[in-house]
This record gives structure tokens, sequence and C-alpha cells, in this order.
């Protein structure tokens, strides 16, 4: 991998994984997770374990009117109903974490988040230089 682009990449998943922590702490005890799924803080890396996964990976936007960019997915991993509301509620405190969080993470880029079907994506300045 192009070191430019892994730090880019680094620079992203750090800001994921602070989102995916913010969920857990407000609302990782309100549903029972996924039988097959361990605790939170049993695995190295925060979307393998506990009620939130949240990822980030790149798609060259074949199909996607917003072009290239990284998609972001915002899982509940739970075999429980969880209300449509209260998932749009928590997709959107987190999509606010990751708008808020884009200009810190990536100094002067022009960085977008919108809904790309059921997922949200990143688009915008993507280049690693």
């Amino acid at each position: 991998m192009n070191p430019k682009l892994a730090k880019w990449e680094t620079r992203l998943h750090k800001l994921v994984r602070e989102i995916d922590h913010h969920l857990e702490n407000r609302y990782g005890d309100v549903w029972p997770l996924h039988p097959s799924r361990p605790k939170r803080g049993a695995a190295a890396n925060p979307q393998y374990d506990g009620l939130f996964r949240v990822t980030a990976a790149f798609s060259a936007g074949y199909g996607s009117h917003l072009g290239p960019g990284y998609i972001v997915q915002i899982e509940i991993v739970t075999l429980s109903k969880v209300p449509a509301d209260i998932r749009e509620k928590i997709e959107q405190e987190a999509v606010d974490m990751l708008r808020a969080g884009l200009p810190e993470a990536f100094p002067g880029r022009e960085l977008s988040v919108e809904r790309d079907g059921p997922v949200f994506k990143i688009f915008g300045d993507l280049s690693i230089d």
C-alpha cells in the first residue's frame, strides 16, 4: 500500500473508532449483543466486538451519483428489533460526529458526508498528497 494512502486511512479509521467508542458508551447496554459477538473490549479492533460495528471502506463509486468515496456503515449487532426511528437517530449522531471530525482529521480538504442508498459516503477531495 502506498504510504500516503496508509496514513490517510489511518486517520480515517481513528475517527471511525472514536465514533464507535462514543456509540458504545452511549447505547452499548441498550440491546443485547448478538450471541456470537464478543463483549466490548474483547477484540483488538472495536469493529469486531461490542454492540456497534462502524466501518469505512473505499468504493470506486460505480453506480453512485456521488462517485468515489469511503462507504461508512453503522451497524447495531443484535438480534433484537431496533426501532427504525432509534436506528436513524443513532446513525445521525454518528454522521454528525463524522462531519465534525473530518476537518480535524483532514485539514484543508473539502470532504462531505451524504447518504448513498442504505449507507453513508465520504466524498470530495480524496487526494493523498
